[in-house]
């Protein structure tokens, strides 16, 4: 099965709204503000957008706290085209143990993860829906370790059952990690070195 070129695909959908003079919102599901730097840069020149922080895999609160008052003070700091709000979340670990509960041995990238970006998804799909946003989308596929054809499924699928349209991305093409990683820089931002939840800490202490 041929992989599709997400950001070709946001490329078609951004020149569509250029096109009709049409700046949507765009409710954006951020893990931390390394990953949300360049996605913000980039995004806000094409959409209004709001910012959530939802992120229950996350250990322990202080990590939690630290990733989230990091996204706040990026999302005070940076020049935007549009503006960019953020949604505070509860911090409540609870849905992600569940859902991880009989994938606790899963390798990192693995089924687990797949189901923790389904939740994630899922609860911003929820609230764009709620939001009444034109779209939503999540800062993850930047990441050369995430899975970004799995991520646009899960998301579409999201899409579909909360009846919000979703924002189709590969954040990592056009040099975007590498974009992340130079603003990190520009920004001093916390850079951590686990993925967020207990398990993927655990992979990285071995």
């Amino acid at each position: 099965m041929n992989k599709i070129n997400y950001q070709k695909e946001l490329d078609k959908i951004i020149s569509q709204n250029i096109e009709k003079k049409f700046i949507p919102t765009l409710l954006l599901h951020s893990c931390c503000a390394p990953c949300s730097s360049y996605v913000l840069e980039y995004l806000s020149q094409y959409f209004k957008i709001t910012v959530l922080y939802y992120n229950p895999n996350i250990s322990p609160s202080e990590e939690y706290e630290k990733r989230k008052e990091e996204q706040k003070r990026l999302i005070a700091s940076m020049p935007f085209v549009y503006p960019v709000g953020i949604m505070d979340c509860e911090y409540n670990t609870q849905p992600f143990f569940a859902m991880a509960k009989g994938l606790e041995e899963c390798p990192e990238g693995g089924q687990r993860c797949f189901a923790c970006y389904d939740l994630r998804l899922r609860r911003t799909a929820r609230e764009a829906a709620a939001g009444g946003f034109d779209y939503f989308t999540t800062t993850l596929s930047i990441s050369p370790l995430k899975n970004a054809q799995k991520l646009n499924t899960l998301g579409f699928a999201a899409g579909e059952d909360f009846h919000v349209k979703f924002l189709p991305a590969d954040f990592k093409k056009k040099e975007g990690y590498k974009r992340s990683i130079e603003l990190s820089g520009k920004y001093s931002l916390y850079r951590q070195n686990y993925c967020g939840c207990v398990y993927s800490k655990r992979q990285e202490n071995k």
